[in-house]
């Protein structure tokens, strides 16, 4: 079965990969496997292909990419009983150690022991088919599509950001990064209540999109516009309720407390591989509650019936779709970070 392969930086390849094979021939009992349909990329694909790393997950040996995805139950374990030959379903890519201490507190997703896909020594899911645990594999109602059901793991960030927040009604939000993560985090806060949520970004045509989801998204660029006398201004000189930072810069990093209230709370959202710089002294005269966010859980099933019933609409951030075929040449258009676009997404063959 061919498989997208990152065989080293920069360097990539649609082969056979026989080991995937072997690993996944045997369906355990609680286990489902599942023809894959559609995959998106991710950021993290990219910073894989284009320096071979992040943090200290090096790619020391031929990894294949991909953890975004949906696709559709074609064999059961014996255990299984959710979930039937046929379904239609989305999977958590993060699958933890369920005696560990951080499992059974119910934070998973920081359990030092979670296999990830597409995270060293972890193959993601870009190739025909793939085992997972019915656990954390979601059947989809018929109003998700195949392609809404690949942007669940994206969007399950911004949901998860949201929760962290404790977003109340009527607050105001701002979003540093209008990238893909950026976006279904201001879509996250106008669902948990936000009334207006600032959006910042130095490409003016994602500012556009943005601002074209919601009447209540306010776009405002990093290098021509002032976030910060925006944001004061529209609210009388108070400031936002929670600002998420989602670029990963830590220029923008360094600029959080700005725009934010008295009492406000700051998520770190956008990951930053080295130490940054922390106005100490800014979050203490607003007494600011930070929180930092680590991928997210418990919220797979939450973001599905958002998507179910229309609470949150992500078909506008789908911007481009690959044939599984055309995987290399989508991973170099991806590369080149277009400014038209915010998730790109491969269909796999039928």
């Amino acid at each position: 079965m061919k498989s997208l392969v990152l065989e080293k930086k920069n360097e990539l390849s649609l082969r056979d990969f026989p080991a995937i094979d072997r690993e996944e021939d045997v369906l355990g009992p609680l286990d489902v496997r599942i023809k894959l349909h559609t995959v998106g990329i991710c950021g993290s694909d990219i910073h894989y292909y284009t320096h071979g790393r992040i943090g200290h997950f090096v790619v020391n040996e031929p990894m294949i990419l991909g953890h975004e995805a949906s696709g559709t139950v074609i064999e059961t374990g014996s255990g299984v009983q959710s979930l039937k030959v046929g379904d239609r379903v989305c999977m958590e890519p993060g699958i933890p150690d369920p005696n560990s201490k951080a499992t059974r507190l119910g934070i998973y997703n920081v359990d030092p022991a979670v296999r990830f896909w597409a995270t060293p020594p972890v193959h993601g899911i870009l190739r025909p088919t793939c085992v997972h645990p019915e656990a954390f594999t979601f059947k989809l109602p018929d109003a998700v599509s195949f392609a809404e059901a690949a942007m669940v793991e994206p969007l399950a960030v911004g949901v998860h950001a949201a929760t962290k927040a404790r977003i109340k009604p009527g607050d105001i939000a701002v979003v540093m990064g209008a990238g893909p993560i950026g976006l279904v985090t201001v879509l996250s806060a106008l669902a948990a209540g936000c009334a207006r949520v600032f959006v910042s970004d130095l490409s003016d045509k994602k500012l556009e999109i943005a601002e074209s989801l919601n009447p209540a998204i306010t776009g405002v660029n990093a290098v021509t516009g002032d976030l910060f006398a925006r944001v004061m201004k529209e609210t009388d000189g108070w400031g936002a309720d929670v600002v998420f930072e989602a670029t990963g810069s830590p220029k923008a990093a360094a600029q959080i407390f700005q725009p934010l209230a008295p009492g406000g709370c700051v998520v770190m959202i956008g990951g930053q591989p080295d130490p940054i710089s922390y106005d100490a002294g800014a979050a203490m005269v607003r007494e600011a509650r930070v929180e930092n966010i680590f991928r997210y859980a418990h919220v797979f099933p939450r973001c599905v019936a958002m998507l179910a019933s229309g609470a949150i609409d992500v078909k506008p951030l789908i911007t481009r779709t690959f044939d599984f075929d055309e995987s290399v040449r989508a991973f170099d258009v991806a590369a080149s970070a277009p400014p038209a676009d915010v998730k790109m997404q491969i269909v796999m063959p039928s």
